[in-house]
């Protein structure tokens, strides 16, 4: 197996069970339907587990664009192996997608609710904010890769880092996922969504393509800057793309503080 089809696998993975998990708690008549927040975030964090214990060996395990773009960025993954991976996890993810659609063929009908077919592909919102949902997606990311990077400077017993970094997706998503849905993935968000764009859903409504921006850049953003900022503050290492990255997201911080303060104005 290459390094492509590990991604793609893991990445398959990681769709099927973390998105299986949220319609089996969404869609009408399953028999998981009403299961709520904490079974889907156990799920996710199981489906991460699992997926890397399925293709780490093989490919690292990214599964994520913003992971292997934070690792590039960090000087801990090589820019000539970016392009293919992100290709892998995005075929990966639109190809876990279909499967959940087959996995729930007869509930799409059953489901009258057009936005909780969409929230069993792609994210979004509890309050839309432009943003403050671009600054939620990097704050769960940037926890995400640096909780990565944490995890790979210890030891740990053989076999056990999947579980550690399970742990890491349950804790982000109990934690920080209850404002945007914890996207933290481009690929998990982009590849679903464009499933649902093109798949015969009965009764589905629209792809929310406006959204569709920020569960991309917000954790691209958060990803790169976790990796530069564990470099630059844990080993001591700053170089000119920290101070550049850590400039721009106080900007970003400070614009989404500004708005809401204004918003919250009697």
């Amino acid at each position: 197996m290459t390094d492509f089809i590990g991604e793609l696998v893991g990445t398959m993975l990681l769709i099927l069970l973390g998105n299986g998990v949220v319609a089996g708690t969404l869609l009408k008549n399953s028999k998981a339907e009403n299961g709520g927040w904490i079974i889907i975030t156990v799920g996710w964090g199981l489906a991460v587990t699992l997926a890397i214990y399925a293709v780490g060996s093989i490919s690292g395990a990214h599964i994520n664009p913003a992971v292997t773009l934070g690792l590039a960025f960090g000087g801990e993954f090589p820019w000539s192996k970016v392009p293919y991976y992100i290709v892998a996890q995005m075929i990966g993810a639109i190809i876990g997608a279909i499967l959940v659609w087959i996995q729930y063929l007869p509930h799409w009908r059953q489901t009258e609710d057009a936005d909780l077919k969409l929230a069993t592909f792609a994210t979004a919102p509890a309050i839309p904010r432009t943003w403050a949902n671009l600054v939620s997606e990097m704050i769960g990311t940037f926890v995400l890769v640096l909780g990565l990077m944490f995890i790979g400077a210890n030891e740990f017993t053989d076999g056990l880092n999947p579980l550690v970094v399970g742990f890491l997706i349950l804790s982000i998503g109990l934690s920080l996922g209850g404002s945007t849905g914890y996207a933290i993935n481009p690929a998990r968000d982009l590849g679903p969504r464009i499933a649902h764009a093109f798949l015969p859903i009965a009764g589905k409504g629209s792809s929310d393509w406006s959204y569709s921006w920020i569960p991309v850049v917000g954790p691209v953003l958060g990803g790169v800057y976790g990796a530069l900022f564990y470099n630059a503050v844990f080993i001591n290492q700053p170089n000119m793309l920290f101070w550049g990255f850590s400039i721009l997201c106080i900007g970003i911080v400070s614009i989404a503080v500004v708005k809401q303060l204004k918003e919250d104005q009697p």
